[in-house]
């Protein structure tokens, strides 16, 4: 399997801390399937600064694909993080060069020569999904906890595997999960935090418990639980073994400081 994730990135910066991280769901996602030895690649665009930098090393590093990561003039996305009781509160986020990016005809060509493509609702690549799914791509997507957002209805239907957080088991996320497969997706999932995972195919209910790990920072937990949940995919494994696989990584994800 070969993954391109694509959209956001960011820098998550600890200024009571003084630590910074690369970061924002794409890029965790396309690291996180580095642990699998899956082949991905990142698209998107950081600025000409030094977090610009820092971003792109990192990657290049964890041997990600950076061909298609743009230099663009301005700067680099940053979210602003908080830790309480190792939980981590997202503060102020400045979208940088983000805000005006989108992909080219070379970079949808090169995300066509992908298996499958991921991105979230923060990415502003969910106009591309149909064109990438009718070109066979398996393709995911990150809503987080955007239940309600109007970016779900549009974007559902050219999704295979979309990926929700919640805070509980209950009759309106089942209910949400059911409606999300109506739409087309093949395996809906919901990471619900201290209670562990959910994923609807269909047919029936599957619930994961969560692995107890000291938590360090639980920056990353859920991306860290999507790239282990699609490697599982990819890998053609049981939807139980691809949320066990989520759960996993998680527990890493959760154990130190920063996304990766």
């Amino acid at each position: 399997m070969r993954i391109a994730a694509i959209g956001d990135n960011c820098i998550d910066a600890y200024p009571a801390l003084q630590k910074y991280f690369p970061g924002g769901n794409a890029v965790n996602v396309a690291v996180y399937l580095r642990r699998y030895q899956v082949e991905s690649a990142y698209v998107g665009a950081v600025g000409r600064d030094a977090y610009g930098r820092l971003l792109k090393e990192s990657l290049s590093k964890q041997g990600v694909d950076i061909s298609h990561l743009h230099e663009l003039d301005g700067s680099t996305a940053v979210t602003y993080v908080e830790l309480v009781n190792n939980d981590r509160q997202l503060g102020d986020y400045e979208e940088g060069v983000l805000a005006s990016f989108t992909l080219s005809e070379d970079d949808l060509s090169f995300i066509a020569g992908y298996d499958m493509v991921h991105a979230g609702i923060w990415g502003k690549v969910e106009q591309h999904f149909p064109w990438f799914r009718a070109r066979g791509l398996i393709t995911s997507f990150d809503f987080a906890d955007k239940l309600d957002h109007p970016l779900v209805e549009q974007v559902l239907p050219a999704i295979d595997y979309p990926f929700f957080s919640y805070h509980q088991d209950d009759a309106y996320i089942r209910s949400c999960m059911q409606h999300a497969h109506q739409q087309g997706a093949k395996v809906v999932v919901t990471t619900l935090g201290e209670r562990g995972s959910l994923a609807y195919d269909g047919e029936r209910f599957y619930t994961c418990g969560i692995k107890q790990v000291q938590v360090v920072d639980s920056l990353g937990a859920g991306d860290s639980f999507i790239a282990g949940f699609l490697y599982g995919v990819g890998s053609g494994y049981p939807i139980e073994r691809c949320l066990e696989l989520g759960t996993e990584g998680a527990a890493i994800t959760i154990a130190y400081f920063g996304a990766w």
